[in-house]
């Protein structure tokens, strides 16, 4: 997984609520087990008229918005299914941060799983950031993790909370496998050792 410290992009405004996985990422696309490929269909039935072409009033379809790392969402975003395939495509259009009021919890837990940030902030400071957003190419957003701060386009710090061992994990690149991996040296000490006590396993 790669590590997440600094951030530094064009923050795209998408102020709905309820953002379901199946928006996000549409059950005709869930076959593969790839990690890679479903940017393309990122928001499908948003993004995409019927005709197969762009919807040129959807935000990551605008000029300004195209290469965006940072969705500014709104309130209960990522709910629906549990599909890990969500991240997967945010993360394979280049999303690797989403700021918003609330996740659905399995949604949240998934991103951290896959490399992306999910920050909960007060709606308040959601609006700031949401009107930072809108001002398209110009909306260079900054994201320390180490410092748990975002930085917007005027210089002005918001503060954030995140979960210290996720921090880690984001911080270092480690996946559940990273971790498992951590820990080679215990491991390799412990198959040793019991395979010394039964041989016969």
């Amino acid at each position: 997984m790669e590590k997440f410290t600094t951030l530094t992009g064009v923050a795209a405004p998408m102020p709905q609520i309820n953002i379901d996985t199946d928006m996000i990422i549409p059950k005709q696309f869930l076959k593969t087990i790839k990690r890679s490929g479903l940017g393309k269909n990122l928001f499908d039935e948003m993004r995409y008229l019927d005709d197969g072409s762009e919807n040129p009033d959807f935000v990551l379809n605008q000029p300004a918005y195209r290469a965006a790392k940072i969705l500014v969402a709104g309130e209960n975003f990522g709910c629906g299914s549990s599909r890990e395939h969500a991240p997967w495509a945010l993360l394979d259009f280049g999303i690797r941060c989403v700021v918003a009021p609330s996740f659905a919890d399995i949604f949240f837990n998934n991103c951290f799983k896959n490399g992306i940030l999910p920050i909960v902030l007060p709606q308040e400071q959601v609006d700031l950031l949401m009107d930072d957003a809108g001002r398209g190419a110009n909306a260079i957003v900054s994201i320390n993790l180490e410092e748990q701060t975002i930085t917007g386009p005027d210089g002005g710090k918001i503060s954030f909370e995140v979960d210290q061992f996720r921090k880690h994990c984001l911080l270092n690149g480690l996946d559940d496998i990273g971790l498992t991996m951590e820990r080679g040296d215990a491991i390799d000490a412990f198959e040793a050792e019991t395979h010394a006590a039964r041989p016969w396993l």
